[in-house]
């Protein structure tokens, strides 16, 4: 069983940046693929960016792309999602997931097992 904490969210203008983290315990992390997600109010949970245990290869969605940056470190058992030139459309909550023995990593909600309970990502000036 892998419980996940997210951390990090925050009120900030737009243009400026987040880091999120993301803290798993009860497993290690190195055969884990790992999902960011997100969901704004009103809206369905929105794929964001994923990390692959293998290779590290990484996945994003359109809207982030060039912005965001998904990474992890297995030493640690952390995976972190940098947010830069945020904007309006970037406040949601957002949630890191975890899921074994994925072949490639995906940004599919229903994949994933192991979820944080989220944090809080507003953009507004």
């Amino acid at each position: 069983q892998v419980q996940l904490v997210e951390s990090g969210g925050d009120l900030v203008q737009p243009g400026g940046s987040l880091r999120l983290s993301c803290a798993a315990s009860g497993a290690t992390l190195d055969n884990f693929a790992i999902g960011w997600f997100r969901q704004a109010p009103g809206k369905e949970r929105e794929g964001v960016a994923c990390i692959q245990a293998s290779d590290y290869s990484t996945y994003y969605t359109d809207s982030v792309t060039g912005r965001f940056t998904i990474s992890r470190d297995n030493v640690k058992n952390m995976a972190y999602l940098q947010m830069n030139d945020l904007n309006p459309e970037d406040t949601a909550v957002y949630y890191c997931a975890a899921e074994a023995a994925l072949t490639y990593c995906t940004v599919h909600a229903g994949t994933y097992d192991y979820w944080g309970q989220g944090t809080q990502v507003t953009v507004s000036s």
